[in-house]
């Protein structure tokens, strides 16, 4: 399943009362600056394993993230969020950065109905596929010629009341996986559809959380390859193909403390299908960062998260 943003700031309402003698006729005049168009919000957050889109992505560790939104009364937005990573994963980056932009609007037709265009960067500062290695000697790459994880997409959405659909296409190789990097070819076109839900309870302000999503990369591992350096790019037995459907479930809850409000914390229970590459004997499962280490990535897990937005 991540720049720079404009700051904006929102003029005050001010009122300025002016008073007269009681021979003179007493007026009161407000003074009244125009709302802004444009909105400007902030956000961090604590989880306890950062799942996206059914993958953990911090190695089953505990991930700080953050972002920054601007929107404006057209449907108009951007912004920039980031969180923590594994090197195991993305060698030599410790931080996911995506910037995204785009368009929400309304179809008037059926009320409720909604729709949004998009797209999205993902990228990892530092890591690339030429630092891969896995249970190598030292100083030995797989795929020296590989390029960056950072990773494009476009999105188009549809959304009405509570639930949500989108589509989502790469604009490039997915996760830079192409021939250099021992896949069978590039992987521009893979796709990610995904079904939300979001139904508010009537118990305690609690909202019904529900996603299913289903990954189809536009290639697979190629497990003869060999790079110059004489290299496999894994030691796996295991399934090639990253295919799979992930799922999630689980309760949210919007609260505040003392005046402090904007805080939300929920409890989900996350996985995917693909046990088979995702796993701990498998490629996407395996340690990217010159070790043995390796760990079930799609396992079922309940995951916590807490954040508050500003």
């Amino acid at each position: 399943m991540r720049k720079s943003i404009l700051t904006l700031a929102v003029l005050s309402t001010l009122a300025l009362p002016s008073f007269a003698s009681a021979t003179e006729e007493t007026a009161e005049t407000t003074a009244k600056a125009p709302e802004s168009a444009w909105s400007l919000t902030s956000n961090v957050g604590f989880v306890s394993d950062y799942y996206a889109r059914g993958v953990s992505q911090s190695w089953h560790k505990p991930a700080v993230q953050g972002g920054i939104d601007v929107a404006h009364s057209s449907g108009f937005y951007a912004g920039a969020w980031g969180s923590s990573v594994t090197p195991n994963t993305f060698p030599d980056a410790t931080v996911e950065l995506d910037a995204y932009a785009g368009y929400n609007g309304s179809i008037p037709a059926v009320d409720g109905l909604g729709y949004s265009v998009g797209a999205i960067g993902y990228f990892y500062p530092g890591g690339s596929w030429s630092k891969y290695t896995y249970n190598t000697a030292p100083g030995v790459k797989q795929t020296p010629q590989g390029g960056r994880w950072d990773t494009y997409e476009a999105n188009f959405g549809l959304s009405y009341k509570w639930l949500s659909a989108k589509a989502s296409v790469t604009l490039g190789d997915w996760y830079g996986a192409e021939k250099k990097t021992g896949w069978d070819g590039g992987t521009s076109g893979t796709t990610y559809l995904e079904l939300n839900a979001a139904y508010p309870l009537p118990w305690y302000d609690l909202t019904l959380v529900g996603h299913i999503g289903h990954l189809n990369v536009a290639g697979e591992l190629n497990k003869t390859y060999t790079s110059s350096s004489g290299q496999q790019p894994s030691a796996t037995n295991e399934s090639g193909n990253p295919d799979y459907t992930d799922y999630k479930l689980g309760l949210s809850k919007a609260f505040k403390i003392a005046n402090s409000e904007g805080w939300n914390a929920g409890v989900y229970y996350v996985g995917n299908t693909n046990g088979s590459y995702w796993g701990n004997k498998g490629y996407g499962g395996s340690s990217f960062n010159g070790s043995k280490q390796a760990k079930d990535l799609s396992a079922d897990r309940v995951v916590v998260t807490i954040g508050r937005t500003f």
